[in-house]
């Protein structure tokens, strides 16, 4: 019996977005999909190792989860990601992680460009990388739209469960952040289980329709740059007077989101608001200091009504 190919997933960046997309296409093709695992002290330091000082402490995950799977797979997935059209461009990690993994490791590297200003569709990238490993376009199409139906479904139940916490009386705050950063257990999984274990309900930026979030975002400044900084500062402006306090996860050193945090911070007016930047080095004493500070004020606020 011929061997399944097997794709490695590093647990970074995209993979929180568009993971249901990528094991339905893969294995729907018959691929075997490799994660790495969650991301650990020793994951960040390989990934620190071979990058540069200057890089973001998520594309240092990043390199640390391909890294990783180095050697234990056949192919590892890299998108390249560089614009959703004219005004809606992402960060340049996305574009420019691919080059960085295909000169840092000898890995047979499997992508898919996603250019709109150039004409570089998705679908044409699932294209390319399904007929590699299996003839039946008709296949690979089937499997690349139940990838994309399936991941739609999983985003609007995510989307749907958090109107509905939306509707209770219980306290609510709203965490700012990418989902690379706030669902990454090792980063922020004390300060979710923080707010947990005081009994607050919370909201998550990127569950929120992304076209409400986007209109929104336009009407705090129409020059933002990055389309996901548009996301997460639209949905910052949409829950502003449903919650108790809005909370701003960022990673250091992210150039985008120390300035547009910082502008929206100024404009959020009547709501209690705390910055946390996140490092491989952040002291959890400290963090959990200023974390029990703001639910004090959040509290204290609620009670005097």
């Amino acid at each position: 019996m011929k061997r399944k190919i097997r794709i490695g997933i590093p647990r970074g960046l995209l993979y929180y977005r568009d993971y249901i997309l990528w094991k339905t296409f893969f294995e729907g093709i018959g691929c075997t999909l490799i994660l790495s695992p969650p991301t650990n002290k020793g994951i960040i330091d390989k990934g620190g190792n071979i990058s540069i000082d200057e890089s973001c402490l998520p594309a240092k995950i990043y390199l640390g989860h391909v890294k990783e799977l180095s050697q234990k797979c056949d192919y590892i997935l890299v998108p390249r990601i560089c614009n959703y059209g004219k005004g809606n461009r992402v960060c340049m990690k996305f574009n420019g992680i691919y080059d960085v993994v295909n000169n840092l490791f000898e890995d047979k590297i499997l992508n898919y460009d996603i250019d709109y200003i150039k004409g570089k569709f998705e679908l044409f990238g699932f294209i390319k990388m399904g007929i590699k490993f299996n003839k039946n376009i008709f296949k690979v199409l089937f499997y690349y739209i139940k990838g994309k139906i399936k991941n739609r479904k999983y985003y609007l139940s995510l989307v749907n469960k958090q109107d509905k916490i939306l509707r209770s009386n219980k306290m609510k705050i709203l965490i700012v952040a990418h989902p690379y950063v706030v669902y990454d257990e090792y980063l922020c999984g004390n300060i979710i289980r923080y707010f947990k274990d005081e009994d607050i309900d919370i909201l998550y930026s990127d569950r929120l329709n992304r076209k409400i979030a986007i209109s929104y975002a336009e009407d705090f400044s129409n020059t933002l740059y990055f389309l996901y900084s548009k996301e997460n500062i639209g949905s910052s402006f949409y829950y502003k007077d449903c919650v108790d306090g809005i909370v701003f996860l960022s990673s250091f050193p992210c150039a985008s989101d120390s300035l547009v945090n910082e502008l929206a911070i100024r404009k959020l007016k009547d709501v209690p608001v705390i910055n946390i930047i996140i490092d491989d080095s952040t002291a959890t004493s400290g963090l959990m200091t200023r974390l029990e500070s703001f639910v004090d004020i959040i509290k204290a606020r609620r009670d005097n009504g």
